[in-house]
């Protein structure tokens, strides 16, 4: 164990790397999935129709291909992204496809009568969704969106077989010059794990805020 840590400057590296995959992908991640999930009710049949083919297709298909097409096959068709853009990309639109479903359904379940209150409030879409639908799906969305964000993570992994300088990556530099298999990936197993419990603070973070806000709210109301 001790002649992996002499090798901490690339697993620090690595660590980096897979942090900066992970914030990214998931700012993409959830900008999608607000745009798709909303788009899925939209009262339009055309947009509800190309957010549910891109639906289907990223989360139908496997994300490893998704990836290995935009960093190999994108370039063919004169479409360049380095590897570090392509694996945000793909890691993000994929997760998104599964977030969009989680806040399409976090919308429809509120009540009915929260949407006939908006509209007897004379708010039109914009200010029916901003003020009074999405605030009260929001705490509904959040602990689907953390074991999102975990399995995001578990994601980024797969991001080394385009050469990636993620931890996966970098714990095959390792067991290539030591001859060590265990090793190495006991020591990114442990990163893993540490990152994704900071992770795990985050929805948990925003569970708090919004219980708290809406206690502050029916306080007032009593």
């Amino acid at each position: 164990m001790i002649e992996i840590l002499e090798y901490y400057p690339i697993l620090i590296t690595g660590t980096i790397t897979t942090v900066q995959l992970t914030v990214m992908s998931a700012i993409l991640a959830l900008f999608i999935s607000f745009v798709v999930g909303l788009a899925r009710i939209s009262r339009f049949l055309s947009v509800r129709i190309i957010a549910t083919i891109y639906l289907e297709f990223f989360r139908g298909s496997s994300a490893i291909v998704q990836m290995f097409f935009i960093f190999y096959v994108l370039p063919l068709l004169g479409i360049y992204f380095d590897a570090l853009t392509s694996g945000i990309i793909a890691c993000g639109f994929n997760l998104g496809s599964y977030g969009s479903e989680v806040v399409r359904g976090a919308i429809l379940a509120i009540g009915k009568e929260q949407h006939e209150a908006a509209v007897a409030l004379n708010y039109n879409t914009y200010k029916r969704f901003r003020y009074v639908i999405i605030p009260q799906a929001i705490p509904i969305m959040i602990p689907t969106f953390g074991n999102l964000l975990i399995e995001l993570l578990k994601l980024t992994a797969v991001a080394s077989l385009i050469t990636i300088s993620d931890l996966t990556y970098m714990a095959q530099i390792i067991r290539v010059q030591t001859a060590l298999t265990l090793e190495p990936f006991v020591v990114i197993l442990i990163i893993y794990f540490i990152i994704s419990s900071i992770l795990l603070k985050i929805p948990d973070y925003f569970t708090r805020k919004f219980s708290k806000g809406r206690n502050m709210m029916l306080a007032g109301q009593n």
